[in-house]
């Protein structure tokens, strides 16, 4: 099995127990606890290492939700996923996680890349035309792009729209090449 297919299927799993028992708001934020907590060095390594002992792991996670305490969805989760050796992508499956409970509540996430920062009023003109086009609620991901010269690249899934003056540009460049 490849690796984004367990990190879906954990993934959809968990989004399946915690949409069904309402828990998703508390389950998101705990995890997100955790992505911060696994971020320290050696963490994950240690829980995955084969050299570690099973008991150890255990009690090494049980003491870390013992200082962080979560609920017992969450609690459960992250025993599964170091039980079945599968805590070292923790951080694959939180992602598949939020985009499986968005795609659920309707919202999507749109990559936005612009020539300079975008105000307020831009953001929420731009999701608006978005979430008019999807139908659906969209969350923006801004990252300014310099090389771009002016105008937007936005990516929704697999979907991008380029109306950068770059990408203008080159395309000038071709026809004008045609030409000659």
């Amino acid at each position: 099995m490849t690796p984004t297919a367990i990190f879906g299927r954990y993934a959809r799993a968990l989004a399946d127990v915690v949409m069904e028992q309402q828990e998703e708001p508390r389950v998101t934020e705990e995890l997100k606890t955790y992505r911060e907590i696994f971020q320290v060095p050696d963490l994950l390594p240690v829980l995955h290492s084969p050299a570690v002992p099973r008991e150890t792991k255990r009690r090494v996670l049980d003491e870390l939700m013992a200082r962080y305490p979560v609920s017992s969805t969450t609690a459960n989760f992250l025993r599964v996923m170091l039980q079945h050796n599968r805590i070292r992508y923790f951080e694959e499956i939180f992602d598949y996680y939020l985009k499986s409970v968005n795609n659920r509540k309707g919202i999507i996430s749109a990559e936005v890349t612009s020539a300079q920062p975008l105000s307020e009023e831009e953001l929420s003109a731009l999701r608006g035309s978005l979430s008019g086009a999807t139908g659906r609620t969209v969350i923006l991901n801004v990252r300014p792009d310099p090389e771009l010269l002016g105008g937007l690249i936005v990516q929704i899934g697999s979907t991008v729209y380029d109306g950068s003056i770059r990408r203008q540009l080159a395309e000038m460049k071709q026809q004008l090449a045609g030409r000659t």
